[in-house]
C-alpha cells in the first residue's frame, strides 16, 4: 500500500502503471507486472464508514513474490512533490506485519 497526499497523485498513478507492467517478480525473473494495484479512495462514497472523507489517497495491491526492494528503488526514485506525506507499508511472502517505508533526511527509510 501507498499513502500519498493529492498533489502526487500523477507520481503514484506512474508507480501503478509500473507495478502494472514492468515491476520485477523474485521467482519468475522474465515475468514482469501485477496487473491490479489501484486507488482505494476513489469514488462518492469512501468504502470505510463515517461522514468524513479522505484527507490523503491511498494505492494497494497484492505483489505475490515481489522483488521489494526494487519496488522501494523505484519509489524512492520518484521525485514526489510531498515526500514527507509518502507511507509505503510492504508485506513481504509468509509474513504477517507490514514495514511501514517512509522519507527522513531525504532517504526512504522504513
Amino acid at each position: 500500500m501507498v499513502s500519498i497526499a493529492s498533489d502526487d497523485r500523477s507520481n503514484v498513478e506512474a508507480l501503478s502503471g509500473w507495478l502494472r507492467t514492468e515491476a520485477p517478480r523474485r521467482l519468475q525473473p522474465t515475468g514482469r507486472g501485477y496487473g491490479y494495484p489501484r486507488n482505494t479512495t476513489e469514488g462518492e462514497d469512501p468504502p470505510w464508514g463515517g461522514w468524513k472523507y479522505p484527507e490523503c489517497e491511498v494505492w494497494a495491491g497484492a505483489l505475490n513474490h515481489a522483488d521489494l526492494d526494487a519496488v522501494l528503488d523505484r519509489v524512492a526514485a520518484i521525485p514526489w512533490r510531498c515526500p514527507h506525506s509518502v507511507r509505503v507499508f510492504l508485506m513481504d511472502q509468509e509474513q504477517m506485519f507490514f514495514r511501514v517505508w517512509m522519507f527522513r533526511d531525504g532517504r526512504l527509510r522504513q
